[in-house]
């Protein structure tokens, strides 16, 4: 289940690679779309709310873990690809320990700060009760999301993205089961989802570390690997740190948007909840192939191997084109059968926006391709300032463009949904000018750089 991204047809390595964590993203999707059924359905429209106004917190807390352990997976990747086996078992040790006492600090942060996180959130009175209820209990998953994810990123990092899949699979079908149990059976409320939840975090993250530590040889550690490096330590701090706030800044600034969509009145909040969902539905297996595409780049990368750098590029950008072509034509083609999906027929005007905005934004999913590759690109070649370069120019784009361009009479609601593409394009038009400077800087490519 372990790939040598340094080895054989370059296209096929990377698409077999990313196809495990492309189904695993999907299967995380439609998880989280049974979850909302079942709470929806047997609970309630108070309880799927309470749920649904904690679901943006947690997307925030897990993408400080998320983006931690990718920039460590990115620098694993680079010891990987030079055969730094020593190098690369040390750093487990210092990220591991860095990430993880993040991540206990971020957990005992929010379990004694619930009530001023909650004030801030602007819940609602009449779901307050439930919300609390239901946060008391998932802030206690926060290590067990560390421990999966930490552990996911190393396995990939080292070509094994199979493994991360399976685990993820038990969990998904063993929390179905368990919210169905413990809300239909057990009469736990809100509280039951979360345990559910937390129940089979805990078990993904308990089996992809014993599999780790039994399975994978490079896992097999001795006592001098507990040894503080100093540079080494250099090294993962630079790269979780800044991938951390790449995805920090993601999240943010959908928040902002979210809040600008929520002044124009609940049709509009309807049509923009159901839209998203499709959208991010639509592009996704792009983000998880860039994702894929940086493990491929920071393997070779580490290997010294430029040339097949250059290669990998050309063949990652023909495979996003080609899908984000397909991508764009079905959701554009069919904007209204995507609505419908979520939307109830007679909901005529929410049908318009939602079809409206995956219009305008699907016939633009080639700038955000682009920008999921310049993304990997940056990061697997020890780059990851620019990343988040790239992501301030594509969100700050467009939360001030939508602030501006909405409250204009002749242009309105659509303003917001032309800011969005027009972000990605500025950041592409961005990371590809500079590209296209440092790659010129040097005889050859990211030679002048090193792990």
């Amino acid at each position: 289940m372990q790939r040598d991204l340094t080895k054989g047809n370059v296209m096929s390595s990377m698409l077999l690679f990313a196809g495990p964590m492309i189904a695993g993203n999907l299967l995380q999707q439609l998880y989280n779309i049974a979850d909302t059924l079942i709470v929806g359905r047997y609970l309630g429209s108070d309880a799927l709310a309470a749920v649904g106004s904690s679901f943006t917190l947690m997307v925030f807390l897990t993408s400080i873990l998320l983006g931690l352990s990718m920039g460590s997976g990115a620098f694993f990747s680079m010891l990987f690809g030079a055969k730094r086996e020593e190098d690369l078992k040390k750093s487990i040790v210092l990220s591991f320990t860095l990430i993880g006492v993040t991540a206990l600090i971020i957990n005992v942060a929010v379990i004694l700060c619930i009530d001023p996180l909650l004030a801030v959130l602007q819940i609602p009175g009449d779901i307050l009760g439930q919300t609390k209820e239901y946060l008391q209990v998932i802030f206690y998953g926060i290590l067990f999301t560390f421990l999966y994810n930490y552990f996911a990123s190393l396995l990939r990092a080292i070509g094994n993205s199979t493994m991360p899949l399976i685990f993820l699979a038990i969990s998904a079908i063993l929390n179905i089961v368990l919210d169905l149990g413990f809300i239909l059976w057990f009469h736990m409320g809100v509280a039951g989802a979360a345990w559910a939840t937390i129940i089979s975090q805990a078990v993904s993250a308990a089996g992809i570390m014993l599999y780790s530590f039994r399975k994978v040889p490079l896992l097999h550690l001795k006592r001098h690997h507990f040894r503080f490096d100093k540079g080494l330590l250099k090294h993962i701090a630079q790269y979780s740190f800044l991938t951390c706030v790449q995805q920090s800044i993601m999240n943010f600034g959908i928040l902002l948007i979210q809040g600008l969509v929520n002044s124009f009145g609940v049709a509009v909040m309807a049509a923009f909840a159901a839209a998203v969902k499709i959208d991010s539905f639509a592009y996704m297996p792009v983000q998880d192939f860039g994702n894929a595409f940086s493990t491929f780049i920071a393997q070779n990368f580490g290997a010294g191997q430029h040339k097949r750098i250059q290669k990998g590029i050309r063949a990652a950008v023909i495979a996003a084109l080609v899908f984000c072509i397909i991508i764009s034509l079905a959701v554009c083609l069919f904007a209204q059968q995507w609505m419908l999906l979520f939307v109830q027929p007679g909901e005529t005007e929410v049908i318009a926006i939602g079809a409206q905005y995956l219009r305008i934004e699907g016939m633009c999913y080639a700038g955000i391709g682009c920008l999921f590759l310049l993304y990997g690109l940056y990061r697997g070649v020890g780059k990851p300032g620019i990343s988040v370069v790239l992501t301030v120019i594509s969100l700050g784009t467009r939360v001030i463009l939508a602030y501006v361009l909405a409250p204009i009479p002749a242009i309105g609601l659509p303003g917001i949904w032309w800011a969005i593409p027009i972000g990605w394009v500025l950041a592409d038009i961005t990371g590809l000018v500079y590209y296209r400077w440092w790659s010129k800087k040097s005889a050859k490519m990211i030679a002048d750089l090193s792990v």
